[in-house]
C-alpha cells in the first residue's frame, strides 16, 4: 500500500513540474512602451512617410541602427522600439507595420524574448502569428528576418536562440515572400564566439563596426528585392 500511495505521489509532483515546465512565459506589459508608440504616431501626424517604404522594425538592435544613414538609396522608415518581444510587435502590430503599407519588411526581435525566459516553442509561435498576419494584410509583401544574433552578454542564452534561428529559416523557406539573412554568423570570431570588437560597452549591442557588417551582409539581399519591386512600381 506504501509503495502504491508513493508511486502516485511522485506520479503527481512530476504531473506538477511537467505543467510549470510547459506554460508559456508571460509576456511583458505592453504599455510599458505606451509612450515611445505614441511618438511615432505624433511625428506621423506631422510628417509624410513613404509609401511602399523599407520598414525596419523589432527591438533596440532595429531602433539603434542607423538606417537612413546606411540606406539612403530606398524609402526607409524606421520603428524599432528598445526592450520589444514580439509579443509587443504584435500588440502594436497597426501603429509600427500596417499603417505603413510597407514594400519590404526588415524584422529583429527574438532576443529580450528568449532572456526574459520564453521557450523556442513560444518564440517561434509568436514569430508564426506575425507573419500570418502580415501575409493576410500585404499579398505582396517581401518579409526578411534577421536571426537573434550571439552577443557577448547573452551568449549563455544562444543554444535556444540559435535553435530558434533555425526553426524560422525553415519556416521562411517554405515560403517565397519569406527571407532569412544570416547576420549572425559575421559577428562571431574565429572561435565561433562573440566578436567583442563588434559591441559596445554592454556586450549586447552592436557598436559602429557593428552595424557596418550587418549592412554589408544585408545589402545584396535588400538591392535584390528593392530591384525586383520596380516593375509591380511602375505598371500602377
Amino acid at each position: 500500500m506504501r509503495k502504491l500511495m508513493l508511486f502516485w505521489l511522485i506520479a503527481f509532483v512530476f504531473l506538477v513540474i511537467s505543467k510549470s515546465f510547459s506554460q508559456p512565459a508571460a509576456n511583458p506589459d505592453p504599455l510599458r512602451f505606451e509612450k515611445e508608440i505614441n511618438s511615432f504616431v505624433q511625428y506621423d501626424k506631422k510628417n509624410s512617410f513613404p509609401s511602399e517604404a523599407v520598414l525596419f522594425v523589432g527591438s533596440s538592435s532595429i531602433r539603434m541602427w542607423r538606417t537612413h544613414d546606411d540606406f539612403p538609396e530606398y524609402p526607409v522608415i524606421n520603428r524599432g522600439f528598445g526592450g520589444a518581444h514580439i509579443s509587443d510587435v504584435l500588440y502594436y502590430y497597426n501603429e509600427v507595420i500596417k499603417k505603413y503599407n510597407p514594400a519590404i519588411i526588415v524584422f529583429y526581435a527574438g532576443d529580450n524574448d528568449i532572456a526574459a525566459g520564453k521557450s523556442v516553442k513560444q518564440v517561434f509561435n509568436d514569430y508564426q502569428a506575425l507573419i500570418k498576419k502580415i501575409l493576410n494584410d500585404f499579398t505582396n509583401v517581401k518579409f526578411i528576418y534577421i536571426p537573434i544574433k550571439p552577443s557577448v552578454s547573452r551568449w549563455k542564452f544562444w543554444d535556444k536562440m540559435h535553435e530558434v534561428n533555425q526553426l524560422i529559416k525553415k519556416y521562411n523557406e517554405k515560403h517565397k515572400k519569406l527571407y532569412y539573412a544570416d547576420l549572425a554568423t559575421p559577428l562571431l570570431n574565429a572561435e565561433g564566439k562573440p566578436d567583442e570588437n563588434l559591441f559596445i560597452e554592454d556586450g549586447l549591442h552592436l557598436n559602429q563596426n557593428g552595424y557596418a557588417r550587418w549592412k554589408k551582409e544585408l545589402q545584396p539581399l535588400l538591392k535584390e528585392l528593392w530591384l525586383n519591386l520596380r516593375p509591380r512600381k511602375k505598371d500602377r
